[in-house]
């Protein structure tokens, strides 16, 4: 039996309004934000036990901590939990992409959010997602794989020659 229950979701954020936004945006959608942390150390305070499906996680952090420190502890502690980075720099995230499994540039908009938890939600409780990946969402082709996702063909241009 498929479970379709919403997602558990924690959000490594700094910025405090920043995690307001998502907190209301993914309860809305019918989720839950299970913990949030500003930083690595808040991150390794959290309770091991919470059942994580999503991390979205920031690369900058409090304390002068990473991101990308983060991912590795939520991949340690939580290993089938996606890591989705939330990011201004998408850019600076290319040689380390594969510490996550997916990223969202931000400015990020409430219709974005919305669109990639709607997505998150087929692909891990009943894959493959009924819905294609929103635009601007990168993740990884072995993201793809765990999900059941098969990219829309590309369009096809025709010549005309009359």
């Amino acid at each position: 039996m498929q479970d379709h229950a919403g997602l558990r979701i924690v959000v490594v954020e700094d910025e405090a309004l920043i995690v307001m936004d998502l907190e209301l945006m993914i309860e809305t959608e019918g989720h839950r934000m299970v913990a949030d942390a500003p930083s690595v150390r808040a991150l390794r305070a959290l309770d091991t036990d919470l059942e994580v499906d999503v991390a979205f996680v920031d690369l900058h952090l409090a304390e002068g901590s990473s991101g990308l420190d983060a991912a590795d502890y939520i991949r340690a502690t939580w290993p089938e939990a996606l890591i989705v980075f939330v990011t201004a720099n998408p850019r600076m995230l290319l040689p380390e992409i594969e510490r996550g499994d997916a990223v969202v540039p931000k400015p990020f908009s409430t219709g974005v959010v919305e669109a990639v938890l709607a997505f998150l939600h087929g692909g891990i409780k009943a894959p493959p997602p009924l819905v294609n990946a929103p635009n601007g969402f990168y993740m990884r082709p072995e993201l793809e794989a765990r999900l059941g996702y098969r990219r829309p063909a590309a369009p096809q241009y025709v010549r005309r020659t009359d």
